[in-house]
């Protein structure tokens, strides 16, 4: 019989109800009755379970189906349907979304991070609305800073490997681009807000950096930095003034080879038909790094600007970045284990826990063969040069003199 057509007994009828045994029932029989006993109660709490369950907690949808109860052989009605259960499941998975972006943007990430600007390099700088897009997706309480520390120069030293080195520092954030805005007059002209625009977003314990090799040797560079900011750090990279200008050759020659043109030789460019160095030669006077330091030495003190062995930097780059640390009074967050020799490139990359991360094919190219006589000749001629930078800079860089 099931249980609706059961007919009602009351407790004081129902011995098996109340649990209670006649004197003269076996022990074996007891124990089927407690048995029964248990079954009935165990049916009757699970079927008030169930309606208070559907009473209190759902809303009865109109349907016409019917569920078989689990615990009792009769049919109910769903009060649960699908469409219900599927828009409760997205309510909480949307609500997980939405406190773990919470959460995110609470902070910044604090791991040293290698950032991978390939892709910016794919559109214009310049173009509104990518600008737009940057300033409508970015994290809560940054905002774009001119940069609190510039890497000047010089060029062919090192200064994309020393930019990339700094950028595995979490309190460094880097601009991706070289901007050109001290060196160039009609970009200075737009002002220090379309400067600011080309900076990265930042956090208020940020050091924005920027790069820019042609400002070492821009006569107007040093008053216009000190205009925008008096107290910024300026960063110097050098290297031993041949190898710096065998390299910068070396770039040349190669970009006129991808426009299918060629570049008169390394002899007949760094010297004259009678023998003496050509300082018309823009390369060879780059070099020359007494004539342009002293300049920058008059607008700032040393104790603003920090010169960086280009050469240590090559061979091994972690001491150097800790002192450029200290120098800008941050903590000592890059360790030896961010950088790895690359034998293949023949040149130290970088890496983080995630991602590793080495300079384009236009770095580490091969230099040209230059002959003794010429290198010889191109030591000497720099030689008083180097000893006046020593002197300026208050650091001997040993480079060769013969």
């Amino acid at each position: 019989m099931s249980v609706a057509a059961r007919p009602h007994v009351t407790p004081a009828a129902d011995p098996v109800a109340l649990g209670s045994f006649p004197p003269h029932q076996s022990r074996g029989k007891r124990a089927i009755t407690s048995f029964v006993c248990w079954r009935r109660l165990t049916r009757r709490s699970q079927h008030i379970f169930e309606t208070q369950v559907s009473v209190k907690w759902w809303v009865e949808m109109p349907s016409n189906r019917e569920c078989l109860s689990p615990w009792l052989d009769t049919k109910r009605p769903c009060y649960l349907s699908r469409g219900r259960l599927y828009s409760l499941c997205l309510l909480a998975f949307l609500t997980s979304f939405f406190l773990a972006l919470h959460i995110v943007f609470l902070g910044y990430p604090r791991t040293p991070l290698v950032c991978l600007d390939s892709y910016r390099d794919n559109y214009n700088a310049d173009d509104e609305a990518v600008e737009n897009m940057r300033d409508r997706v970015r994290f809560p309480r940054t905002k774009r800073r001119l940069p609190q520390c510039i890497i000047i120069g010089v060029r062919k030293c090192g200064t994309r490997a020393l930019l990339e080195f700094l950028n595995l520092h979490p309190s460094i954030q880097k601009a991706s681009d070289e901007v050109h805005f001290f060196d160039e007059d009609d970009k200075y002209g737009l002002g220090l807000e379309w400067y600011r625009r080309r900076m990265p977003y930042s956090f208020p314990d940020q050091i924005t950096i920027e790069k820019s090799p042609a400002y070492f040797i821009t006569d107007s560079a040093p008053a216009r930095i000190r205009a925008m900011n008096d107290t910024v750090k300026l960063l110097l990279i050098v290297r031993d003034p041949v190898t710096r200008l065998i390299s910068d050759y070396a770039q040349l020659a190669a970009n006129k080879a991808r426009k299918d043109k060629q570049l008169a030789s390394f002899e007949d460019l760094v010297l004259q038909p009678d023998g003496q160095v050509n300082t018309a030669y823009k390369a060879v006077r780059i070099s020359m790094y007494s004539v342009f330091y002293e300049k920058w030495h008059r607008v700032f003190p040393r104790r603003q600007m920090h010169i960086v062995d280009g050469d240590d930097l090559i061979k091994d780059p972690f001491p150097e970045v800790q002192r450029i640390e200290e120098f800008l009074g941050i903590a000592h967050r890059i360790s030896k284990d961010n950088f790895f020799y690359n034998k293949t490139k023949g040149f130290y990359c970088v890496r983080n826990e995630t991602t590793e991360k080495c300079l384009n094919e236009s770095k580490g190219r091969r230099h040209p063969v230059v002959s003794e006589e010429v290198v010889h000749k191109l030591r000497q001629f720099y030689a008083p040069y180097n000893r006046m930078f020593f002197r300026a800079a208050g650091r001997d860089f040993g480079w060769p003199e013969e």
